[in-house]
């Protein structure tokens, strides 16, 4: 079957959707679609030498900065693609791309990372944020935002199959799309993070510094706590307003290197983390580094820490429940590596790799059977309404 990849957009190659896509177009290296496409990005990696094709949105102004600003056309943008040619459509979804419009004949499973974020969960922080809960603008952006979700769910259709990358996020499927999900866990990279070395006595956070992250109550948290460490490794929007709440125990390092990245992996005490994630790749690679994660009772992160084994749960976004869970935390004597170790390798590449291709190809045999059957049985075929007609004359 002649395959087609469809993608949001590719403009860094460090996100967990990218990572994801990279193990698809290794399994079925094909044409690739997209919103916008940003070559350099991906020089070193499996999608260097890719054919990809990008929308008209990539040739409008600052799109590769401020491409976010487009967000009304993304829809109209994702159903200018022509996929005639295809037969298998393969969508790498967590804002549009599952939106390509796709005929009967053609196969279309969508790997979804989430519903569309911006309509549905985080639609009033995203308001908030931007500071468009009032006036002429907000209308209007409501308005927007309700555009969108009418078409997320109407596209939702357009889908043959849909794979969630947790348990959580197929639950929000089903709420949001009214659709069954099948669940494959996205591909931690375990080659790469492994333990090595000892503990040093700090604490680690690691990620885009933006509002739903929650960095900054991770940081008020442990600045309440002066003879306790924090390392923060990251860059973002919400960097200016976490260096004025940051206390001398608080160190921020900023945009580091996977190098960088991996050693302060293996070097802190525990990892914490206090958003509410689809998946929580992060806290993964930190296992798989032999650290320890302490994270919100909540989202896709709740599947994949072992309460006391791999690490340990807090259940609010508040400073005192971060508080009681590093006290819980210090009070364990000695966490195992082995374990940590073990648990990450069932989130591997290769196993992402086998879990994937097992599921494509097996909907591409139920698909071409169905195919098969249906030209047998078409409008002349043997067990069509108007051959058993014409039997009653012969």
């Amino acid at each position: 079957m002649k395959t087609a990849l469809v993608h949001d957009w590719l403009l860094s190659a460090v996100g967990g959707s990218e990572s994801c896509l990279r193990e698809i177009y290794s399994l079925y290296p094909s044409p690739i679609y997209t919103l916008c496409w940003k070559e350099s990005a991906f020089a070193d990696t499996e999608l260097a030498h890719a054919k990809v094709q990008a929308s008209f949105i990539e040739r409008l102004p600052w799109s590769s900065k401020k491409f976010r600003h487009y967000l009304p056309l993304f829809p109209m943008a994702i159903e200018q693609f022509d996929l005639k040619e295809y037969d298998l459509i393969l969508s790498s979804s967590h804002c549009v791309a599952k939106g390509v419009l796709c005929h009967p004949d053609q196969l279309h499973i969508c790997y979804c990372h989430t519903p569309m974020r911006y309509a549905w969960d985080l639609s009033l922080e995203y308001l908030k944020e931007a500071k468009l809960e009032k006036g002429l603008k907000g209308a209007l952006t409501k308005l927007v935002l309700h555009y969108l979700r009418g078409w997320d769910v109407h596209s939702s259709h357009r889908v043959d199959h849909f794979i969630a990358n947790s348990r959580f996020v197929a639950r929000r499927i089903r709420r949001v799309y009214g659709r069954e999900a099948d669940v494959i866990y996205p591909p931690v990279n375990t080659e790469f993070f492994q333990p090595k070395g000892k503990k040093e006595e700090f604490y680690l956070v690691a990620s885009r510094l933006v509002s739903y992250k929650k960095i900054d109550l991770i940081v008020e948290a442990f600045t309440t706590m002066a003879d306790r460490k924090l390392v923060v490794i990251g860059d973002g929007p919400e960097m200016k307003k976490i260096r004025k709440i940051a206390g001398p125990n608080i160190e921020l390092m900023g945009y580091q290197s996977d190098a960088v990245l991996l050693e302060m992996m293996q070097k802190a005490k525990a990892f914490v983390f206090a958003a509410v994630e689809d998946f929580g790749i992060v806290p993964m690679e930190a296992m798989a580094a032999g650290t320890p994660v302490i994270a919100l009772k909540k989202g896709g992160v709740v599947e994949l820490v072992l309460e006391s084994e791999t690490g340990l749960f807090f259940e609010e976004q508040t400073i005192d429940s971060i508080r009681d869970a590093v006290e819980r935390f210090e009070r364990i004597e000695g966490w195992d590596v082995d374990c940590l170790r073990n648990h990450a390798l069932k989130f591997s590449q290769e196993r992402f790799r086998e879990e994937y291709k097992n599921y494509v190809e097996e909907k591409k045999l139920v698909f071409k059977e169905n195919l098969n059957e249906n030209s047998h049985s078409g409008r002349w075929g043997r067990n069509s309404p108007l051959a058993t007609v014409s039997t009653r004359f012969s």
